[in-house]
């Protein structure tokens, strides 16, 4: 797990198992509940309290998946400006088109997602932006603002995505 720290809240990116991602690709619309709990849970789980470990030195055994859903996006797709509800949410990366940023040689966001806190100030990024790869999971909190730029070429940038509630003596920021 990398954490990274752009700005205020900081942002995990894990490497999900190959063999998971080849399990999650072939839904292309939704995720039964079965199949979460086979297959998913025990790993967003662990990806979680490692992030919350490495974030506020922290654990947690109460996780529960609000939902989780497939987000399928083609050629001038996107995804606009918007946070999630839960605590922490998260993205992870199933398919992703050859080229995904090519494209106007002036925009360098084609396909990618950003992070966004805060404003533009001096000694301050207010953006993060990220180029999604096959495998890679994003972990952040709920309300960090975000957004999936379209993509100029042909092809499917296949996600899904997630919102946890995790223990409120660990999420609340008034515990301390």
């Amino acid at each position: 797990m990398k954490l990274i720290n752009p700005f205020g809240p900081k942002i995990a990116i894990l490497k999900i198992p190959k063999n998971l991602i080849k399990k999650i690709a072939m839904f292309e619309i939704e995720l039964s509940n079965k199949f979460i709990e086979k297959n998913l849970k025990k790993y967003v789980k662990k990806s979680i309290n490692q992030y919350l470990l490495k974030s506020l030195n922290k654990k947690t055994n109460k996780i529960k998946i609000k939902n989780l859903w497939i987000v399928r996006q083609f050629k001038n797709d996107y995804n606009p400006i918007h946070f999630h509800n839960g605590d922490i949410s998260g993205v992870g990366y199933l398919k992703i088109p050859k080229n995904l940023t090519k494209g106007d040689k002036k925009i360098k966001t084609h396909g990618t997602i950003d992070f966004i806190y805060g404003s533009k100030s001096f000694l301050n990024n207010s953006i993060y932006n990220h180029i999604p790869k096959v495998g890679d999971l994003l972990l952040f909190p709920n309300y960090l603002m975000h957004t999936a730029y379209p993509f100029k070429i042909d092809g499917e940038r296949r996600s899904f995505s997630f919102n946890l509630e995790i223990d409120k003596k660990v999420s609340s920021i008034f515990n301390d």
